[in-house]
C-alpha cells in the first residue's frame, strides 16, 4: 500500500498554530511528515531548535520525519541554519537547492529530493543514488508518463529509489529574491512586517477575467488551481510510486487526509466534496497538460 505524507508548511503560520497543527497530524493515518522553513528565511516564528523538537515529538508518535530545507538561500545566515539541518544526525533531510545537495554529499549522510530539485531523467537519479539519496519527489511540472518511464529506468538499473508524487495542494511554482507579498502592500522585503502572516494559505492573485492564476506567498508564487490527484492514485500504484505527498493548508487538513488515506485502500469516492479554501481543482500536469487544467479522469488511469 502506498504511503501518505505531509509536506512541509509552506505558508507563514505562527507558532502556535505550528504547533497545534503538528499536535492533531500526530493522530492523523499519516507516514512520514516534512518539517521545516523551505520559503523565507525571514519567517522565523520557530527556531531550529523548535523544528527539533518537533521532530523528537512526532518520530515518539511513530511517523517517519525528514527536515526540509529551504529552496532559496541567498545569505550566509541561511547557509548557517541551512548547516544545522545537515549535520545532525537523527532525521532525513530534504534538500530543495544545491547548497543542501553539497553539504549532505560532503557529509556522505543519506537524503532525499524535494519537488524542487531539477530531477528530470534515470540519468541524473543514478548520479544522486550514488551520493546517498534514498527517495525523490517528482517535480510538480512533469507527467505520469514521464513518472512512469523514470520508474522502470531505475528498475532496469536495479535502483531502489522510492518516488513520491505531490497530489494534493496548491502548487509551488516559482522561487524569487523578490517579496511578492511586501510588494503588494508596498513594503520593502526587508521591512515586510511579515504580512504573510495575514495570509495563512497565500494572497490570491486573478486575472482581469476573475480567473484564478496564483497564489502570492512571500519569495514564492504557487498556482492559483489546488492540484489534486485523489482520482490518479490507483494509477500510481500500479506504475509502482511509494508515496503520496499532501501539502498542508490550515482548514480542514484532516478530512484531506482521511479521503486519500481511504482512496490509497482503493474505495476512492465517486465525488469529492472537498471545499477548503475557494479554488479550482487542477490535475493537468499530470496528464502532460497546461498545469491549470482540469482533465478528466479517462481509462488510462
Amino acid at each position: 500500500m502506498m504511503k501518505l505524507s505531509l509536506g512541509p508548511i509552506l505558508w507563514f503560520w505562527d507558532k502556535c498554530t505550528v504547533f497545534d497543527f503538528y499536535a492533531r497530524a500526530a493522530e492523523w493515518p499519516i507516514d512520514t511528515v516534512y518539517l521545516g522553513e523551505t520559503v523565507c528565511s525571514r519567517r522565523r516564528e520557530l527556531k531550529p531548535d523548535d523544528w527539533f523538537a518537533l521532530a523528537r515529538d512526532l518520530k515518539s508518535c511513530g511517523k517517519k520525519v525528514v527536515l526540509s530545507s529551504l529552496t532559496l538561500i541567498e545569505s550566509e545566515a541561511d547557509l548557517r541554519g541551512l548547516r544545522r539541518i545537515c549535520e545532525q544526525d537523527d532525521f532525513l533531510v530534504e534538500v530543495n537547492d544545491q547548497s543542501a545537495l553539497q553539504l549532505v554529499t560532503a557529509r556522505e549522510i543519506p537524503f532525499v529530493t524535494g519537488p524542487a530539485m531539477n530531477t528530470y531523467n534515470a540519468a541524473t537519479l543514478k548520479v544522486l543514488a550514488g551520493k546517498g539519496l534514498q527517495g525523490w519527489c517528482l517535480p510538480v511540472e512533469l507527467s505520469r508518463h514521464t513518472l512512469a518511464r523514470l520508474i522502470q529506468e531505475l528498475e532496469a538499473e536495479g535502483l531502489d529509489l522510492p518516488a513520491e508524487v505531490f497530489s494534493w495542494g496548491f502548487l509551488p511554482l516559482a522561487w524569487s529574491s523578490r517579496c511578492f507579498t511586501a510588494r503588494h502592500y508596498n513594503l520593502p522585503k526587508d521591512n515586510c512586517e511579515f504580512r504573510c502572516l495575514q495570509h495563512p494559505d497565500g494572497l490570491s492573485l486573478r486575472s482581469r477575467e476573475s480567473q484564478e492564476l496564483f497564489r502570492l506567498n512571500g519569495t514564492s508564487t504557487l498556482s492559483g488551481s489546488r492540484y489534486d490527484l485523489l482520482r490518479q492514485l490507483p494509477a500510481m500504484a500500479d506504475m509502482g510510486v511509494s508515496t503520496v505527498r499532501l501539502s498542508p493548508e490550515l482548514q480542514g487538513m484532516e478530512a484531506v487526509v482521511q479521503r486519500f488515506d481511504t482512496a490509497r485502500r482503493g474505495k476512492v469516492p465517486a465525488f469529492d466534496p472537498l471545499a477548503l479554501t475557494e479554488a479550482p481543482p487542477c490535475n493537468g500536469y499530470w496528464y502532460g497538460e497546461p498545469g491549470m487544467d482540469r482533465v478528466a479522469r479517462t481509462n488510462a488511469d
